[in-house]
């Protein structure tokens, strides 16, 4: 059985939630990347503007001279797929030059007037992420009357969007977008329902490693949530998620590889190319 993509996460940024500023030194992130192609990564997502709830934007030329360093870097001494994590067109463009092969993008290819015609001529794969309002206020008060059914629709119109554009099907990838304007029963309904976004026929990229929701379940953990992030992998994984998108490579590679051992069913990760 082929299990899920596993995506490993490097944030060159100083206030990603997670594990902003680790890696901001050249040297520390490429031996991030290392460790995380050493671990099992299937893709490395790296990105150099953090979305977290409440994060501020940063110009364009800061975010190209966190990246492409590394993407370079990591291109020079492994084939490994990269994802560049960024929702500028100029910054995607640099970014495949530079040996990216992937553009996942917060906004669905919203941001810019020219979002979809770049990804179209780039001609790579794009994730399309829901995402309620922008980082800055995306949090502040949530609501929806089918959470499920409204980000099903919206990923489906950004999918038809991006094909009218030039891009091809099979470059499509979504992502419903945990925790990017959802409250914990949101997140907790996509979760259950994820089904819904994989019946759309699009491979589906699941990023819930070490949100929030995780400690809204289970606030006598404190900054331990790897067991909830490691529960949620496994729940895409069963849903037939394509790609988990994880800080903890290789924690996440073990549990897919026991759980596939024991549920011998269809293949994941179909759709990829």
């Amino acid at each position: 059985m082929r299990r899920s993509l596993v995506m490993g996460v490097i944030n060159l940024t100083p206030d990603s939630f997670s594990d902003g500023g680790r890696h901001l030194d050249p040297d520390a992130a490429l031996a991030h990347a290392r460790r995380l192609i050493g671990e099992g990564a299937d893709i490395l997502d790296i990105g150099g503007e953090s979305t977290r709830p409440g994060a501020a934007p940063v110009s364009e030329a800061e975010e190209l001279e966190r990246v492409i360093p590394l993407i370079e870097a990591v291109r020079a001494e492994s084939d490994i797929r990269i994802s560049i994590d960024t929702m500028k067109p100029a910054v995607a463009r640099a970014a495949a030059a530079a040996g990216a092969s992937i553009w996942n993008d917060v906004t669905a290819l919203r941001f810019a007037d020219d979002s979809l015609s770049a990804a179209a001529d780039l001609g790579c794969e794009v994730v399309l992420m829901h995402m309620l309002g922008d980082p800055r206020t995306m949090q502040d008060d949530p609501r929806y009357d089918d959470v499920t059914g409204e980000v099903t629709a919206f990923l489906a119109e950004r999918a038809q969007a991006a094909i009218d554009a030039g891009v091809a099907r099979d470059r499509i990838w979504l992502d419903p977008g945990i925790g990017f304007g959802k409250t914990l029963d949101h997140n907790l309904a996509l979760l259950a329902e994820l089904g819904a976004v994989v019946g759309l026929g699009f491979p589906v990229v699941l990023g819930a490693s070490r949100k929030r929701f995780i400690a809204a379940i289970d606030p006598d953990g404190g900054d331990n949530r790897l067991g909830g992030s490691i529960a949620a992998a496994l729940r895409g994984a069963e849903a037939g998620a394509a790609c988990v998108r994880v800080h903890d490579v290789a924690e996440t590679v073990q549990a897919l590889k026991v759980w596939g051992a024991v549920n011998p069913s269809p293949s994941m990760g179909e759709g990829q190319g």
